[in-house]
C-alpha cells in the first residue's frame, strides 16, 4: 500500500488527461472529478479507473475534444449529447444546467446521452448545495446485473446520489450503487486475492457464488438486497429507473446495450442509442417552503437522527455523507492510500506518457 497526497495524485491525473488530448480546463475538471473518488474513500472510482479511460481513448471510444451541445430543451428540461466526451467532463455540464434551469423554473432535469463512465454520482449532486438546491444525479451503466429471478445481465450497478443542502449541520449526501455491491469492489477484491461476502455475485448459471472474479466467468452481479427474500425486487426496481431515466428518456443505450467500460470488451450490437447516459436533477429549496423555515427544519431532522440511540457495538448513528466526510479529512492528512496494483497501473501510466511524476517510490 502507498500514500500519495490528494494534490500530487490530482496533479498527475490531470497530466494523463492533458497527454490523451484534454484542453486544461478539461483535464483540471475531469482530474478533480476522478480523485473526488479517491478522497471521499471511494477507491473503486478513482486513480484505479484512470488506466481504464485511457484504453477507452486508444480504443477510440472516448472524444477528449467534445463539441457538448443540447438537442432538445424546454424552460425546465434539456438533452444533451455528449459527443463520447469523458463523462467527467459531459456530467459536470449537464448539472450546471439543471442548476441554472432550477434557477428560473425552481427545478431543473437534464438527461444525456452519447457520453462515459462520470465517476462517482455524488460528487456531481452536491454542485447543487452552494446554490441551496437539492441535488440529484445517476447513470447507467454497462449489463453485469441480472434482475431478480434471471441467469442473463440486463443492467448496470446503475448508481444515484441525492445531496440535500442544511445550514448548520452537514449535507445529506446520499450516494449508492443499485447493486449489493458496485463492481470497482468486485475488482478491489480480485486485487486483493479475497472472496466476496455472500449475496454479491452468482455464477452463470445462476447459483449463488463468492467468487470475486465470477463476472470474467459469465456470472452476474445481483441487484441491491441479493435475492427476492432480502428485496432484490427493489434493488432491481430502482436500477430499472436509473437506466430508464437517464437513457430512455435522452437517447442514450439502456438494458443489454450499454457500452461496456473495459475497452477489451466488445461493444454491444444493435445498440438502441448513443453511447452511456446520465441524469441530473436540481430543485431550489424555496421552490417548495422559505429558505429559512426549511434550513430550521432540515437542521432539526439531521439533529434528530444524530440523536438515536445507538444499537449495541456502535457509537453513534451517522447521516448519509458521514463516513465520506470523515475520509476526506484523513486523506488530506495522510494522503491517499493506493492498491499496490493499482500504484503499479499509474507508473505503467507515467512511463508510457513520460510525466516523470514516479521518479521513485512514494
Amino acid at each position: 500500500m502507498k500514500h500519495i497526497s490528494s494534490k500530487d495524485l490530482l496533479d498527475f491525473a490531470k497530466n494523463v488527461f492533458l497527454k490523451i488530448g484534454c484542453t486544461s480546463q478539461d483535464a483540471t475538471l475531469a482530474a478533480e472529478v476522478l480523485i473526488a473518488a479517491d478522497r471521499r474513500g471511494i477507491d473503486s472510482h478513482g486513480a484505479a479507473r484512470m488506466s481504464g479511460y485511457v484504453r477507452l481513448w486508444e480504443a477510440g471510444r472516448i472524444n477528449t475534444r467534445p463539441s457538448i451541445k443540447v438537442i432538445h430543451e424546454t424552460p425546465s428540461t434539456a438533452v444533451i449529447d455528449g459527443d463520447s466526451g469523458l463523462g467527467l467532463v459531459v456530467a459536470p455540464y449537464a448539472m450546471k444546467m439543471a442548476i441554472e434551469k432550477a434557477k428560473i423554473a425552481g427545478t431543473g432535469w437534464v438527461s444525456v446521452q452519447n457520453s462515459n463512465h462520470f465517476g462517482i454520482a455524488g460528487i456531481h449532486a452536491m454542485m447543487a448545495l452552494e446554490n441551496d438546491m437539492i441535488g440529484i444525479a445517476m447513470t447507467n451503466a454497462s449489463a453485469l446485473v441480472a434482475p431478480t429471478f434471471s441467469m442473463e445481465r440486463m443492467l448496470g450497478t446503475n448508481p444515484i446520489a441525492i445531496a440535500i443542502p442544511a445550514k448548520e449541520q452537514p449535507a445529506i449526501v446520499a450516494d449508492f450503487a443499485t447493486t449489493t455491491a458496485s463492481n470497482g469492489k468486485l475488482e478491489i477484491l480480485q486485487r486483493e486475492n479475497k472472496s466476496t461476502p455472500e449475496g454479491w455475485v452468482q455464477d452463470e448459471a445462476g447459483n449463488a457464488s463468492t467468487d470475486a472474479a465470477e463476472l470474467k466467468k459469465g456470472g452476474s452481479l445481483l441487484p441491491l438486497g441479493s435475492d427476492k427474500i432480502h428485496g432484490s425486487h427493489k434493488g432491481y426496481a430502482l436500477g430499472s429507473i436509473v437506466d430508464i431515466f437517464s437513457a430512455v428518456l435522452s437517447g442514450a443505450s439502456y438494458g443489454p446495450w450499454v457500452p461496456p467500460f473495459p475497452a477489451y470488451v466488445p461493444m454491444p450490437e444493435n445498440m438502441p442509442g448513443k453511447g452511456l447516459g446520465h441524469f441530473f436533477g436540481a430543485m431550489r429549496v424555496d421552490a417548495f417552503r422559505p429558505k429559512e423555515t426549511y434550513y430550521h427544519h432540515i437542521d432539526h431532522w439531521i439533529k434528530r437522527m444524530r440523536e438515536a440511540k445507538p444499537a449495541p457495538g456502535y457509537d453513534k448513528v451517522l447521516i448519509p455523507g458521514d463516513p465520506e466526510r470523515a475520509m476526506e479529512k484523513i486523506t488530506e492528512t495522510v494522503g491517499i492510500s493506493l492498491n499496490d496494483k493499482v500504484y503499479e497501473d499509474l507508473k505503467e501510466l507515467d512511463k508510457k506518457f513520460s510525466i516523470h511524476f514516479f521518479k521513485k517510490d512514494l
